[in-house]
């Protein structure tokens, strides 16, 4: 009976948000290992194709926004064209220089006859200056520098236009600092010769190895005197350095995409508008040593374009900023997919550039991800996402729920259905309870796991205790809300709380599972099967006969024992010919005869007869089969009979060769074969195992 103010529910997938939907989703990565994937491959299929939960949303994969992404970036190359950059430019200069012409001329007119003549002489001075200024903005934007104006106006403007191109090119270094200065005067000019010097020599000093603590006290000295002018700069000094790069990119990327004349025509502008060699040096080698810490060979990229749409200089700058933005966000979907964590300002870029609809998706497969991380089913590694050793129990308790919830549906041949009970007498400890337990709950057990788990919550909830107070607090709980007589509250129980007593059988078998890993298993679509069985086998052992034993061997051309970590990951090479049923016998007597278990057994599971042998340490291939190999093959069957080892055969093909090795086998073994389809081998070995196992007298 229930508790007073408890209430029971049928389970309508709302208790737990993801609950529902990680299990299907697993399911799906599960069945992608059962065919051959390894699990980061399956995980990083499903990233890619996207993910449609359990209420119908579908959430979009990161293929679809990579193809989103390089059909934007297209659009862009199609509708913009650079060889305009500087058609902006030239219309200001052009409108300064007529306005400075028609200022020549009002002072002209307004000049009074006494004076004329002497303003005539200056005026035809100027106007021979302005007519002999040269075609290109650079070589311009130098000789004005030395013009003197007789008109305000056109001498405001012409500043104006060198405060705008100062900025654009200071901003592709220093973006956070333009901010700041809206003009340069020639105050700011010299501090900003200053600071850059002083960057180039912390740069120099990464790029000279210096020590990632040295590195940091140098750049907090560096913020101490500069950091007015990056008032957002990072506390890090490498994510300094990595903003640093991604601002000169835009400047590199400008300079590539252009042609080289108009990449001299910029250079030229630079040149003529900051004026100052030393600025220009230093400048030049901060970029240079940018370049040489960045992991690329260049700072940005060359991009083509063939539009026909005009832009300014400043236009391109935000247009390779924008490619650039396209860029890094491909790279960290890319380093998503690979298992790298993927950053809030990224879910902000993607958000910007495809949308509400994107982000959400990402930001829902993320949650995913780490729901599987948080469950301990997968975890990152050097090599990307993995699956924990939690992880590979659930997918063969999957594998193993499969086949025997297809046994329960549907009985076959002379096998009855199995009934999973006691396996022998109880043991003196439990053990959470796992698919496919026996239920012979251990009640004191199960009800002090519930408490644990309580206690450690209100601990989270408090954690300003220290671990000391807290393990003292959780002791004092367990002993006050020990169950018994007059027991106070009454723990809420979870599936996760339930232990259940150890079975153990009084006799213990080694088992070595040989799989066919030729080239005609997945050509034949049966690696599938035969996969899914080594992780059902694998669960089976582990959760029911836990002093049984199970070693995996695979076999192609030669044979190799598998660890049970890595059997989720078995893959075939398709390239491989050769069945080498000798050398995988040799490999599994080896195994066997390391252990002291009362029963030892091999299970084959191939679809053909034994085609490759050892000779002279090396394998030999021969289809059709040669004599030798038969009989090589069936001296390793003898050598195994006597070390009473069990020889069990399940075969996925049978024409008359392959009947009669078989039957060969089996007569020097006693063992028995069966002949099936892939779609019912994990139902055969399983009941098989089951059967046929020794029971506790």
């Amino acid at each position: 009976m229930a508790a007073p103010g408890h209430r029971f529910s049928a389970w309508d997938g709302t208790q737990e948000p993801l609950g529902p939907d990680i299990e299907e989703l697993f399911g799906r990565l599960s069945e992608d290992v059962f065919h051959g994937w390894d699990f980061e491959a399956a995980l990083r299929r499903l990233l890619e194709q996207g993910w449609r939960d359990g209420q119908g949303k579908r959430l979009v994969g990161m293929e679809e926004m990579l193809e989103q992404l390089r059909r934007r970036r297209q659009a862009q190359l199609e509708r913009f064209n650079l060889d305009s950059v500087f058609e902006d430019m030239r219309e200001k200069l052009d409108r300064v220089i007529s306005q400075e012409r028609r200022g020549i001329q009002a002072r002209l007119d307004q000049a009074p006859d006494g004076g004329r003549r002497v303003l005539e002489r200056v005026a035809a001075e100027r106007r021979r200056q302005l007519d002999e200024l040269p075609p290109d903005p650079g070589g311009a934007i130098r000789r004005l520098r030395d013009y003197e104006f007789m008109d305000s106006r056109a001498e405001a403007a012409y500043q104006r236009l060198l405060d705008e191109i100062r900025r654009n090119v200071v901003d592709s270094h220093f973006r956070e600092m333009t901010r700041s200065m809206q003009a340069m005067s020639g105050a700011e000019m010299a501090e900003l010769r200053e600071m850059a010097a002083d960057l180039n020599r912390l740069l120099r000093q990464k790029l000279d190895g210096g020590s990632e603590a040295e590195l940091q006290r140098s750049y907090e000295r560096f913020r101490e005197r500069w950091g007015r002018m990056f008032p957002n700069a990072p506390e890090s000094f490498e994510e300094f350095v990595e903003q640093l790069m991604r601002q000169m990119a835009r400047m590199d990327s400008l300079l590539q995409s252009l042609s080289p004349e108009m990449r001299r025509e910029l250079e030229s502008v630079i040149e003529s508008v900051f004026d100052d060699p030393a600025l220009q040096q230093t400048l030049a080698e901060l970029a240079g040593t940018l370049e040489s810490l960045s992991p690329r060979a260049r700072l940005g990229s060359r991009y083509g374009f063939f539009g026909d749409q005009e832009v300014s200089l400043e236009e391109a700058m935000g247009l390779m900023d924008r490619l650039q933005s396209m860029e890094e966000l491909e790279g960290e979907l890319r380093g998503a997919l690979r298992g790298e964590p993927l950053g809030e300002q990224a879910l902000d870029r993607l958000r910007e550039m495809l949308g509400e609809n994107a982000a959400r998706s990402l930001a829902g497969m993320r949650r995913l991800v780490e729901e599987l991380e948080g469950r301990g089913l997968i975890e990152r590694s050097a090599e990307g996402m993995q699956l924990t050793a939690r992880g590979m129990r659930k997918i063969g308790q999957k594998a193993l729920g499969d086949l025997f919830g297809r046994l329960r549906r549907d009985r076959f041949g002379e096998h009855d259905l199995i009934r999973l009970g006691h396996g022998g007498e109880r043991g003196d400890d439990s053990k959470r309870y796992e698919f496919g337990d026996p239920f012979d709950l251990d009640v004191q057990a199960t009800v002090m796991n519930a408490l644990s788990r309580e206690a450690e919550g209100r601990d989270e909830d408090d954690p300003g205790q220290g671990e000391t107070g807290r393990g003292l607090r959780r002791t004092a709980r367990r002993r006050d809300a020990a169950p018994g007589p007059g027991a106070g509250r009454v723990p809420r129980l979870d599936p996760q709380d339930f232990s259940v007593h150890r079975t153990e059988s009084m006799t213990r078998c080694a088992t070595v599972l040989m799989l066919d890993m030729s080239r005609s298993m997945p050509l034949r679509g049966y690696f599938y099967a035969a996969k899914k069985v080594a992780l059902a086998l694998d669960s089976l052992i582990r959760s029911q006969y836990p002093r049984d034993s199970l070693t995996v061997v695979g076999f192609s051309d030669l044979a190799r024992e598998i660890p049970p970590r890595a059997i989720s990951q078995l893959s075939v090479n398709e390239y491989v010919y050769g069945t080498n049923l000798q050398h995988a016998l040799m490999l599994a007597r080896r195994i066997l005869g390391r252990t002291h278990a009362e029963n030892k057994q091999v299970i084959i599971v191939s679809d053909g007869e034994p085609t490759a042998h050892i000779e002279n340490g090396r394998p030999v291939f021969s289809y059709p089969p040669l004599p030798e190999t038969f009989a090589k093959t069936l001296t390793e069957v003898r050598r195994c009979t006597l070390e009473k080892i069990v020889i069990n055969t399940f075969m996925l093909e049978s024409n008359h060769q392959l009947v009669r090795f078989v039957n060969q086998m089996t007569r020097l073994n006693h063992g028995r074969a069966f002949f099936i389809s892939p779609d019912r081998l994990g139902d055969y070995v399983l009941v098989d195992y089951v059967r046929s196992r020794p029971r506790a007298a």
